[in-house]
């Protein structure tokens, strides 16, 4: 047992390079005050231009500060990602895709000298077919409290009462902390429930003044046409952060708390916004 506490951020999506600027200005900001967060993970499905994360953005987003990138269904948009993934070592994936696909679904890391692991899984309702999450994250959770007893799931999953119910069975668990990713709308619901911190949905981190990251004029193209009108990253600015701050003391949350701030403009980011989108 130890009574070492470990402050963790978890940021919502990543969409495109509006995104990933407010993240590295976010945590450059942090690390002048006395609150810089001990392990911090992003989700990174939609950081290179919305789709998928290129090896040049995994680099630079980790160089930044990042510990760990979670994923989703589009961590495969980018087809250099089977080049690169199966060595990047704070990367994850849905753990519910098959045997053989690759890369790996659960990570732990050394913090402080203390251990986090974390696991990324996928639902299954209004989602694309996958091996079922309940039993495959319950068998990963023992094994890694056999290790540590800070244990944090991304559950990457559309519909809430899927979220919901997933959040109350890995509390039956020993889960530390359960983070809902997918939707990009952040929900009012943080709370504590089983000694586990939890949230249907962090939300996402990209421009205010878009449709969950994308342009308005091709969202509504393609809502109001029903044509495959391809989506767009919006990279207008303010940009919008949104994410959750719990702290851990042997394995339980004891504090939550929702993070959902504007960065006004590019020019308070004091970062390169000419990067790749």
């Amino acid at each position: 047992m130890s009574d070492k506490q470990l402050k963790v951020l978890f940021f919502g999506d990543l969409v495109g390079k509006v995104g990933r600027n407010a993240v590295v200005a976010y945590l450059a900001d942090l690390k002048t005050t006395d609150n810089y967060p001990d392990f911090v993970i992003i989700n990174g499905e939609n950081a290179s231009h919305g789709f998928g994360l290129t090896e040049k953005n995994y680099n630079e987003l980790t160089e930044s500060g990042i510990d760990c990138i979670t994923s989703g269904n589009h961590i495969w948009d980018k087809k250099e990602i089977y080049n690169y993934i199966e060595g990047a070592d704070k990367l994850i994936r849905p753990i519910n895709y098959p045997a053989g696909t690759p890369g790996v679904g659960s990570r732990i890391f050394e913090v402080k000298g203390e251990k986090i692991g974390v696991i990324n899984a996928l639902g299954r309702v209004f989602m694309q077919p996958l091996d079922s999450p309940w039993e495959l994250v319950k068998s990963e959770v023992l094994k890694i409290k056999e290790i540590t007893p800070n244990v944090i799931v991304d559950f990457h999953a559309e519909a809430t009462a899927e979220k919901l119910c997933f959040g109350r069975f890995l509390s039956e668990i020993g889960v530390s902390f359960m983070v809902g990713t997918h939707t990009h709308v952040q929900t009012a619901d943080d709370k504590i429930i089983n000694c586990m911190g939890y949230i249907t949905d962090v939300g996402f981190c990209g421009a205010v003044d878009s449709i969950i990251g994308m342009e308005y004029e091709t969202s509504v193209k393609r809502l109001t046409t029903a044509l495959p009108e391809r989506y767009e990253v919006a990279v207008t600015y303010p940009a919008q952060i949104n994410a959750v701050e719990v702290s851990l003391i042997d394995g339980k949350t004891t504090e939550i708390k929702r993070i959902n701030i504007k960065v006004d403009s590019k020019e308070e980011m004091e970062v390169d916004v000419e990067n790749s989108v």
